[in-house]
């Protein structure tokens, strides 16, 4: 759910983005889509057709570390969260998380976007892989049921 925002397009958005010491660049793995950054985190954002007035901006890769001029997903594991990128993927520390709760909180009121109670508490992940579930999913032999032996004792 959204709260109507202040901001009648995409571009005034932007522009008050800037204003409030933003850093703003095109970026071309999303069409249309601008890089957002302010305290070491970024995003990007993209417009929202006309049809949706309610919002002209949607966040299309979710706030994350900026690493090397690249974005990082944080990455979930259960005891430990962490910074991927294409190349990289090392142990996320503190600041870093502060940073992206801080970026998220700051760009929400900004945009007018409606933030979550679960959002408020820290950072929120964009991949949760815990080490005693992955590779779960996909399909094995079937469980060994001893209470099903076809021979007796």
């Amino acid at each position: 759910m959204f709260r109507k925002s202040r901001n009648s397009n995409f571009d005034q958005t932007i522009e008050i983005l800037r204003s409030h010491s933003f850093d703003v660049a095109p970026f071309a793995e999303v069409a249309g889509g601008v890089l957002v950054s302010k305290h070491g985190a970024g995003a990007v954002l993209v417009p929202v057709p006309e049809k949706n007035a309610s919002e002209p901006v949607a966040i299309a890769v979710s706030p994350g570390v900026m690493v090397a001029g690249k974005l990082g997903r944080l990455l979930d594991r259960g005891y430990q969260k962490f910074i991927k990128t294409p190349q990289f993927e090392f142990p996320a520390t503190a600041s870093q998380l502060q940073a992206i709760h801080m970026f998220t909180e700051e760009l929400n009121r900004i945009t007018g976007t409606l933030g979550l109670y679960n959002e408020s508490l820290g950072t929120t992940s964009d991949v949760y892989e815990y080490d005693r579930l992955k590779g779960r999913e996909a399909a094995g032999a079937a469980p060994v049921r001893p209470w099903d032996r076809d021979t007796g004792h």
